[in-house]
């Protein structure tokens, strides 16, 4: 398991929210939104309204399950709807396309994944591409819908989400992704989407096997300042990873037990932690004893190197050889400790 950075929501997302590709094309006098719908066991609780452009959390009361939200909009926007769950937190599990128009919400609190929002052209296609994806069937059947999906439909919205689906099925096939991303219509490839694709793509090439690792600069837990380049001549494993991250702490032994094995026959490791707090990244290098370098700029996933090497979920890693070259990417367990049996026996 990885902890996600979800498209439209997170790291390239804000980024491009900050800079001026990015920016969302003005409302006119006509485009106005409302998004009204009912949600079953719901009763007097809240629906939450998350913007994919730029991370902004509208909210309503809803009055026995009902709710209206009401807005102005330009261009079609990826966003999520949700309750608060069992857990206690925003469950954002509901991906709908709101658009100008009236949509329609038909929901049950315990199962919001599975609300259905229709009314409006594009986000009655995107209901049925998600249909037709289910329907698809189990791995790899969903990969060749979303291939034949964008081949079919390059005029649509829901064509961006479709290779975003395919990039999570097969990211190092990138240029295949490429293609069918300049397949699509320039209207789509110009979306809010279509450019959080097309900066992961970019991203995910310059971080490609057989590309030189793009060089950075950190402050380590001491402040000073660390940078990748000062590695070179080494065998470093670039690390990304965070104190609140699950499966990473999870993976944590199995790169100690690595770097115990191997340090002394070459191999380094660079952690860079997307951490926003700086007590919660110390205490967490402690309690798991990592004897190794340690970064961070405690930017989350707006991290500088993360967003570099387009990282979207962690932990990942990256391992690059004596001239800084990428040699592998990805490896955890068994498959960390075979690649450097083979490279530092």
């Amino acid at each position: 398991m990885k902890c996600l950075s979800i498209i439209g929501v997170a790291v390239l997302a804000l980024v491009l929210t900050d800079a001026q590709a990015g920016q969302p094309q003005k409302p006119t006098a006509d485009s106005t939104y409302t998004l009204t719908g009912a949600i079953e066991g719901l009763r007097d609780g809240w629906v939450y309204l998350r913007h994919g452009q730029t991370e902004k959390i509208d909210s309503v009361k809803a009055a026995a399950g009902k709710f209206t939200f009401n807005g102005e909009i330009g261009d079609p926007e990826f966003c999520r709807l949700a309750v608060v769950g069992q857990s206690g937190t925003k469950e954002f599990r509901t991906e709908f396309f709101l658009e100008k128009g009236v949509l329609h919400v038909k929901a049950n609190k315990e199962s919001m994944a599975k609300a259905v929002i229709s009314g409006t052209p594009v986000q009655d296609e995107f209901r049925q591409y998600q249909e037709k994806e289910r329907a698809a069937g189990p791995w790899p059947k969903p990969r060749q819908f979303a291939i034949d999906y964008i081949k079919a439909h390059p005029a649509s919205y829901s064509s961006v989400i479709a290779l975003d689906s395919y990039f999570s099925f097969d990211p190092d096939d990138m240029n295949s992704l490429d293609s069918l991303f300049r397949s699509l219509d320039p209207m789509i490839q110009n979306s809010f989407n279509g450019k959080l694709v097309r900066a992961t793509l970019d991203a995910e090439m310059r971080t490609s096997v057989g590309r030189t690792a793009p060089s950075f600069d950190q402050p380590d837990i001491d402040g000073h300042t660390v940078s990748l380049s000062s590695f070179k001549g080494k065998y470093v494993l670039v690390d990304f990873w965070a104190s609140w991250c699950g499966p990473c702490r999870a993976e944590n032994p199995a790169v100690l037990k690595a770097y115990k094995a191997y340090h002394d026959k070459g191999l380094f490791i660079l952690a860079v932690s997307l951490d926003n707090s700086r007590n919660d990244w110390l205490t967490a290098v402690k309690k798991d004893g990592l004897p190794w370098t340690q970064v961070s700029d405690l930017q989350g996933w707006k991290n500088s190197a993360a967003i570099e090497y387009g990282v979207r979920g962690i932990p990942v890693n990256f391992l690059l050889d004596r001239d800084g070259t990428i040699i592998a990417k990805g490896l955890r367990g068994e498959q960390l400790e075979k690649k450097l049996s083979e490279l530092l026996h």
